[in-house]
């Protein structure tokens, strides 16, 4: 997002279509994705684990929905987990301004990251 680079070089997401490995049904999906998030896990994790443990790519291929969709429509609230990890990471680089004050790549990281909070706040419409 702040880097330097200009290039069209970057990982590519999976086909658009079913893995022909795969056995599960749509439904199939859904019920695994319902059962963990009742579990406690964030969205995030959930893919993590469909495609590490059932060898699922992509869900909204296969469901046509997105994992935080499902999660909705199924009543379990999902968090927002990326803006958490934002604010943590604010926070830690808060406390070692405080003992580094002449930390200056520090100080543009901290710009950095509270642009980054920032633009995640409008864009989850909290502020």
């Amino acid at each position: 997002m702040h880097g330097h680079g200009k290039g069209k070089a970057r990982s590519h997401s999976p086909k658009p279509e079913k893995p022909y490995w795969l056995k599960l049904e749509a439904k199939d999906v859904e019920e695994l994705i319902v059962k963990m998030g009742k579990d406690g896990l964030s969205s995030e994790k959930i893919g993590l684990v469909l495609r590490d443990s059932h060898s699922i790519p992509n869900v909204k291929v296969i469901t046509k929905k997105k994992i935080s969709k499902i999660l909705e429509e199924n009543g379990i609230k999902s968090e927002m987990i990326d803006l958490k990890n934002l604010e943590k990471k604010e926070q830690n680089l808060r406390k070692h301004l405080g003992k580094n004050k002449v930390d200056k790549s520090a100080q543009k990281g901290l710009q950095l990251t509270q642009s980054k909070i920032h633009r995640l706040r409008k864009y989850y419409s909290l502020e």
